[in-house]
């Protein structure tokens, strides 16, 4: 795997052979960077990644600029890699946690500007994400909630989506704080 732009734009990195991870393609990842740049400045947003496998969307991140990212995983070989790999790459910006996703936000007192979701495509709650995040308010006033999902979830009718942009066998879903305006047709 690469990070493919910013600071550490072409650093490879070889994440352990993991069952239970599924990193984002580079095709996926360079659409939905590509829609973050003409959104986001990067310089010093807050970004949380939940169930962030091995940090490969972390790693992009901070790469252009994240102020810091938090990643969270329940995997503590992942954790273990992130921590790694930062250290190789002299990353100081990422704060690896080891934890189940669901409690680290019930704790969780910070906002964010980009909160990005990657949880296994399975799992039973996927479709209460975006309550769950948006009731509590971790977004910044302008944040984007990126949803990564496969076809199976449909988000589009969800009072606070903006967009989705779909890669194959990968969704990314995009929500806000704003509730969008029900059309009158």
């Amino acid at each position: 795997m690469r990070i493919i732009s910013g600071t550490l734009g072409g650093r490879r990195f070889d994440p352990p052979n993991n069952p239970l991870t599924r990193p984002t393609t580079d095709v996926a990842k360079t659409g939905l960077f590509n829609i973050l740049n003409h959104n986001f400045d990067f310089n010093g947003l807050a970004v949380l990644d939940l169930f962030c496998g091995t940090g490969n969307i972390s790693y992009e991140f901070i790469s252009r600029g994240a102020g810091e990212v938090i990643a969270v995983d329940a995997d503590l070989a992942c954790i273990n890699f992130i921590k790694k790999t930062c250290e190789k790459f002299k990353i100081t910006k990422i704060e690896a946690i080891k934890g189940d996703a669901f409690s680290f936000l019930d704790r969780n007192k910070k906002t964010f500007d980009i909160i990005f979701i990657d949880p296994p495509y399975a799992i039973e709650t996927i479709d209460q994400i975006p309550d769950l995040i948006l009731d509590k308010k971790l977004l910044n006033d302008d944040g984007w909630l990126i949803l990564e999902h496969d076809a199976h979830h449909k988000f589009e009718e969800h009072p606070h989506f903006l967009r989705s942009r779909n890669y194959g066998t990968t969704i990314f879903s995009i929500f806000t704080n704003e509730i969008k305006a029900k059309s009158d047709a």
